[in-house]
């Protein structure tokens, strides 16, 4: 060598010294001094640095095995063999079941709303008026238009004899004959017995009911009821007759 070795050092630069002795020590990367003097420092305990404290994803998993009742893996299918079977049984079949939807349609099953709507229909009714001097029989829709309307006078019986028990009897059979003609106790379905009065007539349109003639209409009688008026004090009554 011609020029001694410091002044071969010296007339190279700086940076190429440093990488030349990086280089045979060994070390794969270098730092520059202002950059590694914070973090030499910090590694001067020879400590290991902490990692990092990650806050853990949300689990939805379970917000999904709520809804569906199966416990679902990592691919986000089913775990469980059977996962149709065990859908009935979650809390979407249980909300459907528990609301107000009339899904018995698609079942083919009657509609719900179809029978209780005709639960709440009026029936039909059969009007039995029997006092002292005549008997009169009204058979009604449901909503109060008359089908028939007689009394004793209408099939011959005169004055006195109206109100008799006979009377009131054929005045029954001749009621259900002419409705049995027409035809309306095929379309009657519920049928509402109301009674008023104490006469005769009350208990002899009772009896033909009974009766075997009276069959067509007893099998659809619903409710009997009784709207006898009742006088509370009121205005005042006629003398008593004397004969």
């Amino acid at each position: 060598m011609s020029q001694p070795l410091r002044s071969c050092f010296a007339a190279r630069p700086l940076a190429r010294i440093s990488h030349n002795i990086v280089a045979r020590n060994g070390v794969q990367s270098a730092r520059f001094l202002s950059q590694t003097s914070a973090r030499w420092e910090d590694s001067k305990d020879g400590k290991p640095d902490s990692p990092k404290t990650v806050p853990p994803k949300p689990r939805t998993e379970s917000l999904l095995e709520s809804i569906w009742g199966t416990s679902l893996g990592s691919s986000g299918r089913s775990t469980q063999p059977d996962s149709m079977a065990s859908l009935s049984q979650s809390m979407v079949f249980q909300a459907l079941n528990k609301s107000n939807i009339d899904t018995s349609v698609l079942s083919g099953a009657p509609s719900q709303a179809t029978q209780k709507k005709e639960d709440e229909l009026e029936p039909y009714h059969f009007h039995i008026y029997a006092h002292k001097h005549n008997t009169h029989i009204t058979c009604t829709k449901p909503n109060r238009e008359p089908i028939i309307s007689m009394s004793c006078g209408n099939i011959g019986f005169r004055k006195s004899r109206r109100g008799t028990f006979d009377s009131a009897y054929s005045l029954t059979k001749y009621v259900l004959e002419r409705l049995i003609h027409t035809g309306w106790p095929m379309k009657i379905q519920r049928l509402e017995l109301v009674l008023r009065g104490f006469g005769q007539g009350r208990e002899a349109a009772v009896k033909v009911l009974m009766s075997p003639e009276g069959k067509v209409l007893r099998d659809k009688i619903v409710r009997v009821a009784d709207s006898t008026r009742i006088k509370f004090a009121g205005t005042r009554s006629e003398k008593p007759r004397r004969l």
